[in-house]
């Protein structure tokens, strides 16, 4: 059996003010993974991710990649574009960061919003975006890197249904079309369901994982899986798993 992408082990995380965010955290993401982080507000999610992405060091435990660190990409909840700069500039942005000019990143960064769909808005400025335009192209400017991992702190979770679901499906077709192990952050039981291999179910604070849920594969992750036994079994599940940890917080 392969080794892990990357692994957790015993992670501990205390803040300056005294806030214990993380105790004895252990996970493990297999390549080609997509597993999601459910839990209550404040239960230490995203400080794993960002431990994982090295934006914060951990107390105790080890982090350790599979072949060395991976190409990791960081979507935040907002998508915190540079306003003044258009489309292409955005996403253009980590590769001006790492040295490369215009022409030599302008096929990667066209690649990257031919992929979310945005190869026709090149010229346009975030004031002239909704906002699930403005999600993908913070998915863009993560995609433009060609990461292994993909770290993804409740992006959608200030969107529309109607819009939440289309990106849903949408980010489960680039996963599969680039193969990349993605760590998602969501409070939704009805979104982990939908697009997780795997479902780690969070504690209070301090946060550890204290279920792990496996979603059968059932094909293509389409508006009709909603609706399956698989999908209504996997949301039963997590939602019965967090009412627990609540209740044993």
């Amino acid at each position: 059996m392969s080794a892990p992408l990357v692994s957790l082990n015993g992670i501990q995380k205390t803040f300056a003010n005294g806030t214990r965010a993380l105790d004895h955290l252990e996970l493990a993401i297999m390549r080609g993974e997509f597993v999601s982080l459910l839990g209550p507000s404040g239960c230490g999610k995203s400080t794993a991710l960002r431990i994982i992405a090295g934006l914060e060091q951990a107390d105790a435990g080890t982090l350790t990649f599979d072949g060395g660190r991976p190409e990791i990409a960081f979507v935040f909840q907002d998508a915190t574009l540079m306003p003044w700069a258009n489309v292409f500039d955005n996403v253009f942005l980590p590769l001006r960061l790492k040295g490369l000019s215009r022409q030599d990143a302008n096929a990667s960064v066209m690649d990257a919003l031919v992929h979310v769909g945005l190869a026709d808005f090149v010229t346009s400025y975030p004031r002239e975006l909704s906002g699930g335009m403005k999600m993908r192209v913070s998915i863009a400017r993560a995609l433009v890197t060609k990461p292994t991992l993909l770290l993804m702190d409740e992006p959608f979770a200030a969107l529309d249904e109607i819009t939440r679901h289309r990106l849903n499906r949408d980010l489960l077709t680039l996963q599969a079309d680039l193969d990349m192990s993605v760590i998602f952050v969501t409070h939704s039981v009805y979104e982990s369901a939908f697009l997780s291999s795997r479902i780690a179910i969070f504690s209070p604070r301090p946060g550890r994982i204290v279920e792990t849920i496996t979603v059968a594969p059932t094909g293509a992750r389409t508006e009709e899986f909603r609706r399956t036994p698989t999908y209504l079994e996997a949301c039963g599940k997590a939602a019965h798993a967090l009412e627990l940890a609540m209740v044993g917080a």
